[in-house]
């Protein structure tokens, strides 16, 4: 299911109204704002909800279907909430994912501590406790809730555009660019305009973060994009000193209480976004005087403040990595390295994510999707527009800018930077793009700004633009799109994996319960959810131990002896292992990006097929696992059983010689269903 909803950061909005008069008219006003907010966020979420059910028939396909459809991590994370719903209590469901023996075999791990389950976890209790078992099957309370997020994501943009250009009328064409961008705005941040001099705001902003760190494991990278962009706007002093110490000590109260949460999560300690925060305020403290002199002077003490802040931070990093022993993000670091050309090319973990199309560059038709919805050209000119006027800002002119516009417009700057690297931050990008180029369409600075080159800036010149280009705009965008998006929820499909589906429950009433499985890391995930079997490995790659384990696994689609395999699978307690012809002879990838060609880089081997090799790898001494099994010659029957197959999956059983676990004597139907 595209729509998991960790990847949606919760964000709580908060509209401070002023001390002023309001009239009728303005109450009125703002009743319709939030009116057409709420009612675009609504329309978002049945909208969406409207496509999975289409495109699923999901009403009416097989549970085992269902839990099929929630792909890779998705699907491990739903068994847990499917977990906590099957324990006999809150209580013995909150022990056994902390002492869980079934999601790594021979392991007993914290999952609380090892992934950002919370949001599971709470949905599982709260389904036990409310009166609605009789009526709402537990998948539907679990996907309402990711389509409700949306709809809360849809009024956070709504609510940003609207506090930045003073007009609601933004946050309407923010709402319809994000729903006609769907495609590349899944799962985006809403990051917000703060009243930081409020007490409660600051507050909110720590139940916000708080949320946000608890229930996405990558959130130490958006904290330090924020962190540093807080930098940045002290630096350029356009906020104040105790309001940047107090957003600050925001974030580390909330990584701090996420650290308690997880119990003592060491990754968080060993975070870039800590260190970086802790470095700022250490110089800080001693380094005064940064925004006195001329330019020449200023520019010179904020360049060595910057030096002096980013060394520190790299110094505090690998102090508390070497401290705590912290390897679990170096895959990450791995990858920011080969990317950029800077670290090994052969890394398996580092090669795993620079062959998926996701991981690579942007694609340059994005920019023909978004300029097709009008949204990149009112972007790309408030960018222009913004940058130019920071940087004069930066040389001390006469120029002011507001910290809201300024802190959005980094933002931007960041998140765009991400996506045109690496294509799966675009989500991060283009959510935001909506309301800053809302804003542009609505703001006041703009306009005036415009209005004053020709010199013909009047308050109802003002007023009849920014209230009548919006209405423009989204006239334009219903007569073009209304019935592209009619045809889009008519049109009925229907869920359709019968060899998934076969394999899944022929593993349910045909294997032992506690039987351990081997293969790949999103077979796995499903075998989890559906089956309830142990598993070798699993998606969640944020552990060293486990990714060294994924990649011994993974010598299954590597040219390698079958003892070699064998041994290697009854290291990991394998008892089952599954094999998939799609990534045995995969084709969705060129070659050196082959799941079997990263695994003969990394073990040193020539890779199959046409094409060049490194001069210093050599011809393997043993035929490809996975298609020499098949053979079924003297040296893999000895060792492994066949005991499924269909037209995609392979199953066969490890064989132990003479010490046989119990789970070993209990017969296992051989089914051959490739007809």
């Amino acid at each position: 299911m595209g729509y998991q909803w960790r990847h949606f950061n919760i964000v709580l909005c908060y509209v401070i109204l002023s001390s002023g008069v309001w009239t009728w008219r303005t109450v009125l006003w703002v009743a319709i704002g939030w009116t057409v907010g709420i009612s675009l966020g609504m329309l978002s979420c049945i909208y969406v909800a409207t496509l999975h059910e289409n495109d699923l028939w999901f009403s009416n396909i097989k549970e085992v279907e269902r839990e099929i459809s929630f792909r890779t991590e998705c699907g491990l994370y739903y068994s847990y909430y499917k977990q906590m719903l099957r324990a006999p209590s809150i209580q013995q469901g909150l022990s056994e994912l902390i002492n869980d023996n079934a999601t790594e075999s021979k392991r007993t791990i914290n999952l609380l501590r090892r992934m950002n389950i919370y949001q599971e976890v709470f949905l599982g209790v709260l389904y036990r406790i409310l009166p609605i078992q009789a009526y709402l099957e537990p998948v539907y309370f679990y996907i309402y809730t990711v389509f409700s997020l949306q709809a809360v994501y849809v009024i956070a943009l709504f609510i940003t555009s609207w506090l930045l250009s003073g007009s609601w009328l933004a946050g309407a064409l923010t709402g319809v660019w994000y729903i006609l961008n769907r495609y590349t705005s899944v799962g985006a941040i809403c990051l917000l305009r703060c009243h930081s001099q409020q007490k409660v705001v600051l507050w909110l902003m720590f139940l916000a973060t708080l949320c946000f760190c608890l229930t996405w494991q990558f959130n130490q990278f958006i904290l330090l994009v924020q962190a540093l962009i807080f930098f940045t706007l002290d630096c350029l002093d356009l906020i104040s000193t105790e309001q940047v110490t107090c957003l600050y000590l925001v974030q580390v109260s909330s990584l701090l209480s996420v650290w308690l949460l997880q119990f003592c999560n060491s990754m968080i300690l060993g975070s870039l976004a800590l260190s970086f925060i802790v470095a700022a305020l250490f110089v800080k403290h001693f380094q005064r005087g940064l925004k006195t002199g001329g330019l020449a002077a200023r520019l010179g003490k904020l360049l060595l403040h910057t030096v002096l802040v980013l060394a520190l931070t790299f110094t505090i990093n690998y102090l508390a990595k070497v401290t705590l022993q912290l390897r679990s993000d170096e895959h990450i670091f791995k990858f920011i390295k080969s990317k950029f050309g800077l670290g090994p090319t052969r890394d398996f973990d580092a090669s795993l994510y620079l062959c998926e199309e996701a991981f690579g560059l942007l694609p340059l038709d994005t920019f023909d999707r978004l300029a097709g919805t009008l949204l990149a050209y009112p972007y790309l000119v408030t960018l222009i527009v913004l940058l130019v006027m920071l940087a004069l800002v930066t040389l001390a002119r006469p120029i002011c800018m507001r910290a809201d516009v300024a802190y959005n417009l980094l933002h931007t700057v960041f998140f765009g930077l991400l996506a045109l690297g690496t294509m799966r931050m675009k989500y991060l990008w283009t959510g935001h793009m909506c309301a800053f180029a809302a804003y542009g369409v609505c703001g006041k600075e703009l306009w005036s700004l415009c209005l004053n080159m020709i010199h013909c800036n009047t308050k109802t010149k003002l007023r009849l633009i920014r209230y009548t280009l919006p209405l423009v705009i989204l006239c334009f965008l219903y007569y073009k799109f209304w019935p592209k998006l009619m045809t889009e929820v008519s049109e009925l499909r229907e869920f359709y994996d019968p060899d998934t589906v076969e394999l899944m429950t022929w593993i349910s009433s045909k294997t032992p319960k506690k039987a351990v499985f081997a293969g790949s890391m999103q077979l796995l995930a499903g075998i989890k959810l559906c089956t309830g079997r142990v598993l070798t490995n699993h998606p969640h790659y944020e552990d060293r131990a486990l990714r060294e384990r994924t990649k011994q696994v993974y010598q299954i689609y590597a040219q390698q002896s079958p003892e070699e395999v064998h041994g290697i699978l009854r290291a990991a307690g394998a008892d089952f292992v599954v094999m998939e012809d799609s990534i045995c002879y995969e084709r969705r990838h060129g070659r050196g990006c082959r799941l079997r060609d990263l695994l003969d880089l990394a073990n040193g081997h020539i890779m199959d097929g046409p094409g060049d090799n490194d001069p210093d790898l050599v011809h393997a001494t043993h035929p490809r696992f996975c298609e020499s099994i098949k053979t079924d010659g003297p040296a893999y029957t000895a060792l492994f059983t066949r005991v499924f197959q269909n037209k995609t999956f392979h199953v066969y059983k490890l064989k132990r010689g003479k010490k046989r676990a119990k789970a070993d004597r209990e017969p296992v139907a051989m089914e051959d269903r490739t007809q």
